[in-house]
């Protein structure tokens, strides 16, 4: 090995220790690869920036567009939902239905989507049935990473390893070349959670504690945060020394523990226009510049102590909230949600002080709650730790738009339903285009980049989705990952390390090359639960076509291995972001993955074995 080899596996080896301890984010570790690689003069500028306009990346990217008008059209709401219905009540039929239906939607959509879609549904059904949902959210979550080995566009890693047998003049695969290998995988899996996995899975002790993990309707979470006890009216007398401050200057959240929700101003001209004995106010939320006026009302959720020593302190007339207050919480604009913090997020140990969350998401944070110790009385204070339930109030524009950074939150619960879908009278245009997009791809009549791209571009210019919602639909952190780490695989050719490593994995020939497919099956699988399935891929594959060329052997086989078990994602909670989605709503445990996620892979790996070499000959 030469010297430059060696700094190669340096660099590998130091992003694969920050991707798995989650030193930097994922994106940023790319990003450094191919800046290492340049500074040690390992490749020149158009090799390390080749991956932003390799085909894999454009292809990934456009999926992600037409994936985007999937769910701002409804689509994939209606689908969920409709495929839900026959679901039932009996915990084996649930399960069943549950697992077909999230593997086939998977298949075509992305499986983070297809879960935070259905983990509403699937909570109330395991409710409705009473059952916990514990017993119904792993199997959802590995279904749609069951779902994703199905198709070509079902995974990324998919994709990848079609894209590098094309790019190596080696026949590719096309849209259901994946079809026969995964239908087997899904089907004996779901058999496989039916009949061993259900009972491994956690039944978990409801408490006043846990009971805040559930999924709830926005109506149920005021009664379980005890939020309508705590809503109060302050009006601004005439002579309080507030009048005309702005609302960053009385710090009633950091100072007083107090969160003011609503501002009612008597009307001149339009708004609301709701008030006792038939005023008419203005309602509106209230922001960091807003001005207070003499005689505004502020409704405020607080404990009566907090909101008394603020009326004192500012001067205030204190009156409690009525009813009509209550319901202003919720309504068509404006709602509550809980927000749970996974693993990976960026906001853990920062208090909602430094990160300005008021400010930066026009959201109220009324409560924490933390499991095993209830609500947190400090919120501002406070630092967040992982799995950390924010109650959130404010417009539901402004909760959903949480979702644009799910590495640092998951919102639970359906906040789209209060607003409806976006385009959804282009649902039936955005099926039609997902099918035509399908069948161009079956029909092999151009590439596939190509017809991504034509598919993107479609959704937009019929308005099943803006440009601006089309950048937002965009994992970019996931392009920049995938885009990042190609110039490693340069790399690695380039250094002779992928011949080595070939090598290495040929010499289990002489067992057989079914040996050979059980090495790469095993360290795929095994690197997929602590770093990206698709930087797996992109790693491995080029390896694999070298193993195969080394022994005489058609790399088909061992590139459908690498795809099959980069999707093998069961054995920990972040080796997906569908598994860390529903940790928080099933109360799951690191151990409970490894409990039922490990024989599962095992059952993936012996039809892979079995199967492969059958669809695919050595």
């Amino acid at each position: 090995m030469d010297f430059d080899a060696v700094i190669v596996v340096g660099i590998l080896v130091a992003a694969m220790v920050l991707f798995i301890t989650e030193g930097l984010r994922a994106d940023v570790v790319a990003l450094g690869v191919v800046v290492a690689l340049l500074l040690a003069d390992i490749l020149t500028p158009v090799e390390a920036f080749a991956g932003f306009s390799d085909s894999t990346v454009v292809t990934i990217a456009a999926l992600f567009v037409v994936g985007g008008a999937v769910f701002q059209t409804g689509l994939a709401n209606q689908l969920g939902m409709q495929l839900l219905r026959v679901a039932g009540r009996d915990e084996t039929r649930l399960t069943i239905v549950i697992m077909i239906a999230v593997a086939a939607m998977s298949s075509v959509i992305s499986n983070t989507g297809t879960v935070a879609v259905l983990l509403p549904a699937v909570t109330s059904l395991a409710l409705a049935a009473q059952l916990s949902p514990a017993k119904l959210l792993m199997p959802m979550a590995f279904a749609s990473s069951l779902g994703g080995v199905m198709t070509l566009i079902g995974t990324p890693p998919n994709i990848v390893a079609a894209e590098k047998l094309a790019q190596a003049g080696y026949p590719s695969f096309g849209f259901f070349s994946y079809t026969p290998i995964g239908l087997i995988i899904v089907v004996a899996g779901t058999v496989y959670m039916v009949l061993v996995g259900k009972h491994w899975l956690p039944q978990p002790v409801e408490s006043a504690v846990t009971g805040a993990q559930r999924i709830h309707s926005a109506e149920e979470l005021l009664d379980v945060y005890r939020i309508s006890g705590n809503l109060f009216r302050l009006r601004v007398r005439v002579r309080s020394r507030v009048v005309g401050k702005s609302f960053s200057e009385l710090l009633l959240r950091t100072d007083y523990n107090v969160s003011v929700l609503e501002i009612l101003r008597r009307a001149q001209g339009t708004g609301l226009g709701r008030g006792r004995h038939n005023e008419r106010l203005n309602s509106f939320m209230p922001q960091a510049e807003t001005l207070l006026q003499a005689e505004d009302i502020l409704l405020v959720q607080g404990s009566g102590n907090d909101v008394a020593h603020v009326a004192a302190a500012f001067n205030f007339g204190i009156q409690p909230a009525d009813a009509e207050d209550e319901h202003t919480l919720i309504n068509q604009e404006v709602g509550v949600a809980e927000v749970v913090l996974p693993p990976n997020s960026d906001v853990l140990g920062k208090t909602l002080q430094e990160l300005r969350f008021g400010t930066l998401y026009r959201l109220t944070v009324l409560s924490i709650n933390r499991p095993g110790e209830g609500n947190l009385p400090h919120l501002s204070t406070t630092p967040l730790r992982f799995g950390d339930v924010l109650l959130v109030q404010g417009r539901w524009v402004d909760i959903l738009a949480l979702r644009q950074n799910p590495n640092d939150y998951v919102v639970t619960g359906q906040p789209e339903s209060m607003l409806g879908a976006p385009h959804r009278e282009k649902a039936g245009l955005t099926l039609l285009l997902l099918a035509g997009l399908i069948v161009l791809i079956v029909a092999d009549v151009l590439p596939i980049a190509t017809v991504s791209a034509l598919g993107a571009l479609l959704v937009v210019l019929t308005g099943c989705i803006t440009p601006d919602e089309a950048y937002e639909a965009m994992d970019w952190k996931s392009v920049v990952l995938i885009a990042g780490m190609i110039p490693m695989s340069t790399a690695m050719q380039k250094t002779g390390l992928v011949d080595e490593l070939a090598m290495a994995l040929t010499r289990l020939d002489q067992y057989g090359p079914i040996v050979v497919l059980l090495g790469f099956f095993l360290v795929t699988s095994f690197l997929t639960q602590v770093i990206s399935n698709t930087a797996t891929a992109i790693l491995l594959a080029p390896v694999a076509i070298a193993a195969a060329t080394e022994i005489e052997a058609n790399p088909q086989p061992f590139m459908m291995a690498i795809a099959v078990s980069a999707s093998m994602a069961f054995a920990t909670p972040v080796a997906t972001p569908a598994n860390t989605l529903v940790m928080g709503a099933g109360q799951y445990h690191f151990r409970d993955y490894m409990i039922v996620g490990l024989p599962l892979i095992l059952v993936a790996l012996l039809i892979s074995m079995l199967f492969i070499p059958i669809f695919y000959p050595f």
